[in-house]
């Protein structure tokens, strides 16, 4: 899509603070974050949201959650614990609309989120 803000910094037109890429996922630092680690996972391929998302893409979902798994690791917050959140559609807190997941750690998380 060409005007989706991540599909633009998966691209390369807008820069970004890269911590993974591979063929089909990106990784990079959110520009708000709301944890020592807090990086976005998103797949390549645009898909709006969770509720928009195709019939066949359930392995890609799958994917990106081994993909944050391996990221964590290498970030160092594998063993002390990560939250990944997905958040779809206006209520639940989504702004970019192209699926992506909070990938958070580094600190003592809180529940409820809020």
């Amino acid at each position: 899509m060409d005007n989706c803000l991540f599909c633009r910094i998966a691209k390369k037109e807008i820069p970004a603070k890269i911590a993974y890429e591979d063929e089909k996922f990106l990784a990079f630092e959110d520009i708000r974050p709301q944890a020592p680690v807090h990086l976005l996972l998103i797949p390549k391929r645009h898909i709006t949201s969770l509720n928009e998302a195709p019939e066949g893409v359930e392995g890609l979902l799958g994917e990106a959650l081994l993909r944050a798994r391996e990221i964590a690791r290498e970030k160092g917050i594998g063993t002390s614990g990560y939250r990944i959140v997905l958040n779809t559609a206006r209520d639940s807190g989504q702004e970019v609309f192209h699926i992506h997941f909070h990938l958070l750690g580094g600190r003592r998380m809180t529940w409820p989120p809020g």
